[in-house]
């Protein structure tokens, strides 16, 4: 774990030092709404927000977070829709054993404050979907509060080009947990999934070659896109074989979908494949990028080589058959012939001894 963590700093301190400089000691990390009543069966939507000094110039750049709840509420889903973060160094997790929720993410030339003009409070990173699941077996925990609160762990890095962090301030929300059912069963989250049609955003796939020891020397692929309305739910790739060679594809017409984050190490390092990207959100609407290899970055994996090399020898048997028969047939038709014609000399040679005599009496 202490690794891990240790791994994401790592990855913001790279993030944070490519970013333009903004001098500021302070941020605040808080859960809107901060109270709320849940009815059994009931979900809530609490949005992860973040708060910055607006008159001291305060600008924040990144965020490693880490949310823990009870074990008398359960988390239903983390919407990243209307997140201003626009790079994801990891997108949420809900880890029910640990009872947390983690993400980390950032903001190119950092966050400052509201856009003048804007009447809207933009400063959502994500929503998080909880549902009060009544009574549960083994549930060690029997209050009627639900507290979702920022752990230590959790991180803001200032715009600055250092990637230092900023002084933090934790506001959790609370939950009152009513232990009856809800004469109006509210679902808002279900509502907003059921409500949006609207696919992800297009996107583009870019292929690149990994040089050194990142990905050693492999094609990957990078890939990246938004949903605007209940979020990206997952990626998946699809590497469909688009050469034919005889009756032998390279690789398998029946390619499935695999699900995965980018970069992504592609399996046919060959290149001989058309690669699809299919972008999923939390409604089920997709959309689906392609890119094709460029011919002069094709080659044969080893496999591959290996199947054509078993094609060409079954092709020479194959031909090393057929002449054998075609020679076979040639010399029994020759041998036909040949005996054919000592038949005939036989029997001219038998007439001639009889005609032989016939012309001795008459001389």
């Amino acid at each position: 774990m202490e690794l891990m963590l240790k791994g994401r700093v790592f990855l913001f301190m790279v993030l944070v030092g490519l970013l333009l400089p903004h001098l500021s000691q302070a941020a605040s990390l808080y859960i809107d709404p901060p109270f709320s009543n849940l009815y059994r069966g009931d979900a809530v939507t609490l949005s992860v927000r973040l708060d910055v000094d607006e008159e001291t110039g305060e600008c924040v750049n990144a965020v490693d977070t880490v949310i823990s709840y009870p074990d008398n509420i359960d988390p239903v889903d983390v919407s990243i829709g209307g997140s201003i973060f626009s790079i994801w160094v990891e997108r949420p997790v809900i880890n029910k054993e640990n009872r947390t929720i983690t993400f980390a993410g950032g903001i190119p030339n950092g966050y400052c404050g509201r856009v003048a003009g804007d009447p809207r409070l933009t400063n959502v990173l994500a929503e998080l979907v909880f549902r009060s699941p009544g009574f549960v077996i083994g549930r060690t925990n029997d209050s009627n509060e639900a507290t979702i609160e920022f752990t230590e762990d959790s991180v803001a890095y200032l715009n600055d080009g250092r990637g230092t962090k900023a002084g933090l301030r934790l506001l959790p929300a609370s939950i009152n947990l009513i232990d009856e059912v809800s004469p109006n069963i509210a679902n808002d989250w279900q509502d907003e999934i059921d409500a949006d049609d609207i696919p992800p955003e297009e996107f583009s796939i870019i292929l690149e070659k990994g040089s050194g020891l990142k990905f050693t020397d492999r094609y990957y692929i990078v890939f990246n896109t938004v949903d605007k309305q209940t979020g990206i739910d997952r990626y998946q790739v699809m590497e469909e074989p688009n050469t034919q060679f005889a009756s032998f594809e390279w690789g398998r017409a029946d390619a499935p979908w695999v699900d995965a984050v980018s970069p992504y190490v592609l399996e046919d390092q060959s290149l001989n494949s058309i690669i699809r990207v299919r972008a999923l959100d939390k409604a089920g609407n997709e959309y689906v990028a392609t890119i094709v290899p460029d011919d002069s970055l094709r080659s044969m994996s080893n496999s591959q080589l290996i199947n054509l090399m078993l094609i060409v020898f079954t092709a020479l048997v194959a031909v090393s058959v057929l002449v054998g028969i075609v020679m076979y047939i040639r010399k029994r038709r020759q041998e036909a012939v040949t005996n054919v014609d000592e038949y005939h000399d036989e029997e001219f040679e038998s007439q001639a001894k009889e005609i032989a005599p016939d012309e001795e009496l008459d001389e």
